[in-house]
């Protein structure tokens, strides 16, 4: 397995985001192939995270384009800034 986390600062309005990503986003993501898990998270202070599950690494990848897209799309007012990326396998899962 791979997973992608985001992390999002400054997030304006945390609830309207969530909203959206569940709505419009977690539907996009579970057409990629491999798809295994997605959460948002609400981390307080305007910080919010992403993490997304996938069966490999091109499923990862192609999470990475659909985010940037939907942002770009519907989001950019929401999440202002760009989000730090970290990606990678899963070596350990509980």
């Amino acid at each position: 397995m791979y997973a992608v986390v985001r992390r999002y600062e400054g997030v304006t309005d945390p609830a309207e985001a969530g909203r959206l990503v569940a709505e419009g986003f977690v539907p996009l993501l579970r057409q990629v192939p491999g798809f295994v898990a997605y959460y948002w998270i609400d981390a307080g202070d305007g910080v919010m995270l992403s993490t997304s599950v996938f069966e490999d690494h091109a499923g990862a990848d192609e999470s990475v384009k659909r985010a940037a897209d939907f942002v770009r799309d519907n989001l950019a007012s929401l999440l202002p800034n760009p989000p730090q990326i970290t990606a990678g396998p899963v070596v350990a899962t509980g």
